[in-house]
């Protein structure tokens, strides 16, 4: 049964720190209701692949944005068969975030599993053997042995669920000292940071849409630079100073962007004159089903009307009225067909 945690991870919280949470209290309002305008639902898909790319990369995965997209997207994209794999388990791990407790170490082992399927052999478990990290210069940091991984990270645990410290601290705290006790054969970078944001969806759930991850990817040195600075002080507090100021910077960067306007997209995708060409004018939801079928021609009626909030009976309505006037026409059954757009 849990207890008040009997171990205390050492850190200190700056007066910058303090400061730091009332500014980012202040802006987690104002990207809320960023994230409730009319692009939002397009504002979060853009995020979830910047924030895969970002966490990959960081691990050296050499796929694009735009490679990562297609894959969510279901299209084939030529590349090691490993960084795919990569990919696919990180889109099904971060599916999995709203189920997911921040507080239950059996969720980290259970969100570990599906990260690292098929990547390593003992995924979902704790390593059994000694693992370092390694820089440019060699050794970095040699983590503690693996028979007190499951010790350190019950403590670790417990120390989270029943801290009485601010959230975006504990959060920062958990993050370092996860790092620092590596508990996990690989894959212990993109696990470090998902849980960082795990925590940070206690406090909000708009973290599940903030791409913490493309912050790190844009700060890699400083970020490992803040790790090491912690390490050499014995306690996280450089750390949570360099966390809490990218995650302020993040949100105050990302609660005031605009996505590209749908005309614009429209037109760069198809050209001013489509419309012209077919004798028609087309409304913003005409143009967001072109645009979904352009990017994914697979897509059915159904999974067109959950991406752009219509009812599947106004979607069908649209593509029999684009069938009609020829400018889609369908290859193949409904199952497993896909709609072809002619030629402009």
């Amino acid at each position: 049964m849990s207890k008040e945690p009997s171990y205390i991870p050492p850190f200190t919280v700056s007066a910058e720190a303090i400061n730091l949470i009332a500014e980012i209290s202040a802006q987690i309002e104002r990207y809320a209701i960023r994230l409730e305008q009319e692009d939002g639902l397009r504002l979060r898909k853009a995020n979830r692949i910047k924030t895969i790319h970002s966490s990959l990369a960081i691990e050296g995965n050499t796929l694009t944005e735009d490679e990562v997209r297609d894959i969510i997207d279901g299209k084939n994209v030529v590349a090691p068969i490993r960084q795919i794999q990569e990919v696919k388990n990180a889109i099904k791990t971060y599916e999995l975030y709203p189920t997911l407790d921040a507080f239950k170490e059996k969720d980290l082992l259970k969100a570990h599993g599906v990260m690292m399927e098929a990547l390593v052999d003992d995924a979902g478990y704790y390593r059994r053997g000694g693992v370092g990290v390694f820089g440019e210069k060699g050794l970095v940091h040699l983590a503690p042995p693996a028979d007190r991984v499951p010790m350190l990270m019950g403590d670790l645990f417990n120390w989270l669920k029943h801290s009485k410290d601010h959230l975006l601290i504990r959060s920062c705290v958990f993050h370092f000292e996860f790092e620092f006790i590596h508990p996990f054969i690989d894959g212990n970078g993109r696990m470090g940071r998902l849980w960082q944001s795990l925590i940070l969806g206690k406090l909000h759930p708009l973290f599940e849409h903030l791409p913490v991850e493309n912050m790190v990817y844009a700060n890699q040195q400083q970020y490992y630079d803040a790790i090491t600075a912690s390490s050499n002080a014995g306690q996280s507090g450089p750390f949570i100073d360099f966390m809490l100021n990218e995650i302020y910077k993040t949100l105050k960067e990302h609660q005031g962007e605009p996505l590209p306007n749908i005309e614009d997209e429209f037109d760069a995708k198809f050209g001013k004159e489509f419309g012209v060409k077919f004798g028609v004018k087309f409304g913003v939801n005409e143009r967001k089903v072109l645009l979904l079928l352009a990017s994914n021609p697979s897509l059915s009626a159904e999974n067109i009307a959950e991406q752009i909030g219509l009812s599947k009976r106004g979607v069908e309505k649209q593509l029999k009225k684009f069938r009609d006037l020829g400018i889609i026409v369908r290859e193949g059954s409904d199952k497993t067909g896909y709609w072809k757009l002619l030629k402009k």
